[in-house]
């Protein structure tokens, strides 16, 4: 049986901040992980946390710990050290008779447990093997999945999904290829470092509860603007509805050339004067 927690109301305005950044927001930051360790951990799985986890930063957490979790069994004291951290994804390596060089990564929906996968490392090169620049901090990376297979396995789509993620940075709207420092491949080429996985065991969450997950805010969504389209060339086009107008009356520029001369002049008075002394002899014809 769970023991349930108190919720404490703040009592100060850093109390007050501070729950607010832990509330959900319409636009989402990087997502927090923590990583942790199994009951026994191998050198390769030490080794891929600290890989993953110099990737992650400034986003990541790493206990150092050893805990007496089975997730699949038991997901409580996982849920409560994602809660502690205010972290939505966990990693955990564990090493076993049974399931050796064990990875589990999985992702957290309202303080609960979302979805896991189980993954054997097989084969790792890391990034200590490799003469080059270490990653800076904060570098959001460039991922590229390789293969038909990830979009035809339901358990994949998953996995794909998880990964995203784990190394999603800040949404930009543009992206500088002068920028990419580093990118990730997840396909089985040895080129450069490495992780080997085999799917083990995984849960995988319902579909109400994935829609749940993935459901996007109100302020957010896009609303269709009317009389405006867009053509197969990216080109914006705008419908603009206007009322009748009366060429007539309008005022345009005046110019010497379009001056009225003496005799037009003496002319249109007349016709005025004709038309007014009409309109009089109709208006007594009315009367009498």
């Amino acid at each position: 049986m769970s023991v349930l927690q108190r919720v404490v109301k703040p009592t100060t305005r850093k109390g007050k901040k501070i729950l607010l950044k832990k509330e959900p927001q319409v636009i989402e930051g990087p997502k927090k992980a923590i990583f942790l360790k199994g009951r026994k951990t191998s050198d390769k799985v030490r080794y891929v946390l600290n890989d993953m986890y110099d990737l992650k930063k400034p986003e990541g957490q790493k206990l150092s710990k050893r805990n007496d979790i089975t997730v699949f069994e038991d997901a409580t004291k996982v849920e409560f050290l994602c809660k502690k951290y205010d972290s939505s994804l966990f990693v955990m390596g564990s090493h076993s008779k049974k399931r050796p060089d064990n990875l589990v990564i999985g992702r957290m929906f309202n303080n609960e447990l979302l979805d896991m996968i189980e993954l054997h490392v097989e084969e790792y090169e890391g990034l200590k093997n490799f003469v080059a620049s270490k990653v800076m901090l904060g570098v959001k990376p460039c991922l590229l999945f390789n293969g038909p297979l990830w979009e035809e396995s339901e358990e994949l789509k998953h996995l794909k999904s998880i990964f995203i993620d784990f190394f999603h940075k800040e949404t930009v709207n543009a992206i500088r290829l002068q920028g990419i420092e580093h990118s990730i491949n997840f396909n089985a080429t040895p080129d450069g470092p490495r992780i080997d996985f085999t799917l083990r065991r995984t849960k995988l969450p319902t579909e109400d509860l994935m829609k749940e997950a993935c459901t996007q805010p109100k302020e957010l969504k896009l609303t269709k603007k009317k009389n405006i389209s867009t053509d197969e060339l990216g080109t914006t086009h705008g419908r603009i509805h206007v009322g009748k107008q009366n060429i007539n009356s309008i005022q345009t520029r005046k110019m010497k050339g379009l001056k009225k001369t003496v005799e037009e002049k003496k002319i249109e008075k007349a016709t005025k004067r004709k038309a007014l002394a009409e309109n009089n002899e109709l208006v007594k014809k009315k009367r009498v």
